[in-house]
């Protein structure tokens, strides 16, 4: 797995010198006077219908609805290497005000296990928008109905196969700290997109899955899936009787940081526009229904607070994957 997420990370670095003299020319001329005026450049790192793709979208029409963005906006989904492709496409639009994208999970980690050429450090932050935690499920089709029933079925199996989303992600910490901590053994597959992910567990190649409510809550309510545990501190709104993993006696379980960067060297009236108008999508009926509908924790931090948070959560996440082993 480290060795494709490096081949595509020399993909990318290789695009880096073909498009850095197009993000400097889209940067000139423009002032805090007549920002923006040009088309926007919407990467989402990751493949259509995951939590990073909904949650994109979902502002997009905001921004779009509310004419708080007054050219197109351009969305493309540039997955690949564990968001590696997609943020490395944003890092090579250095000082260009008119690309952004989404944050996710992947965003602290995959630099952590692998060469990107970039951390969150590079990037001009806009603001924390929430955060996401994940629901544990297995296939109704297995008939187990209660986390001590996957413990059991886990430790009897000897190893068990879950999946997720990313490589080294949330996903895979979430996995290998409930497994470590209930006493499991697991092996954990990758996925890029959500379709897959979810295919795989419904036909059998996958005992067990974990991915965010907005993605996969509907196929606990259709009976499809079977939830057996969240890992919010609080029960999950649209399925309050699967337990938390707290209240089954788990710790140290981590969430998702749902935000909003800019490239590199990002104009300062740039960023300063964009919190200006995220502060405005943020306080939106619309929002406040899209985040509790997809069972988000609504967490708001704006630039500098944003980047202090990032930084608290890759030494947290650090911290762990070296306790998993998972990185040396």
């Amino acid at each position: 797995m480290r060795k494709r997420i490096s081949a595509l990370l020399m993909v990318v670095a290789a695009a880096v010198s073909l498009t850095a003299c197009d993000a400097t020319n889209a940067g000139s001329g423009e002032t805090a006077e007549n920002y923006p005026r040009r088309e926007l450049d919407w990467t989402i790192a990751f493949g259509p219908g995951g939590g990073n793709d909904i949650m994109a979208r979902t502002m997009v029409d905001l921004l779009k609805k509310n004419k708080l963005y007054p050219e197109d906006i351009r969305v493309e989904n540039r997955e690949g290497g564990s968001g590696a492709t997609g943020w490395g496409y944003l890092f090579s639009r250095r000082g260009n005000p008119y690309a952004i994208s989404t944050t996710s999970g992947s965003f602290i980690t995959t630099p952590l296990q692998a060469d990107t050429g970039w951390t969150y450090k590079d990037f001009t932050p806009v603001g924390l928008l929430a955060t996401d935690n994940a629901l544990f499920t297995v296939s109704a089709s297995s008939r187990i109905t209660s986390w001590q029933q996957w413990v059991e079925h886990a430790k009897r199996k000897g190893t068990v196969a879950v999946g997720g989303i990313g490589t080294i992600n949330v996903d895979y910490i979430l996995h290998a700290i409930l497994a470590k901590q209930a006493g499991y053994k697991i092996d954990y597959v990758p996925f890029n997109e959500e379709g897959p992910l979810q295919t795989s567990l419904l036909s059998g190649a996958l005992d067990a899955v974990v991915s965010n409510p907005a993605e996969i809550a509907g196929q606990v309510q259709a009976r499809k899936m079977t939830g057996l545990l969240y890992t919010g501190k609080k029960p999950l709104g649209s399925l309050p009787d699967i337990p938390t993993g707290e209240s089954l006696g788990y710790k140290d379980l981590p969430s998702m940081p749902r935000g909003l960067i800019l490239p590199p060297k990002a104009p300062e009236f740039a960023q300063k526009w964009w919190i200006e108008t995220m502060k405005k999508v943020v306080v939106t009926p619309e929002w406040k229904s899209y985040v509790a509908k997809n069972d988000l924790t609504e967490d708001v931090r704006w630039g500098a607070d944003f980047s202090a948070y990032l930084e608290h959560t890759v030494t947290e996440l650090e911290r762990i994957l070296r306790e998993q082993g998972a990185l040396k």
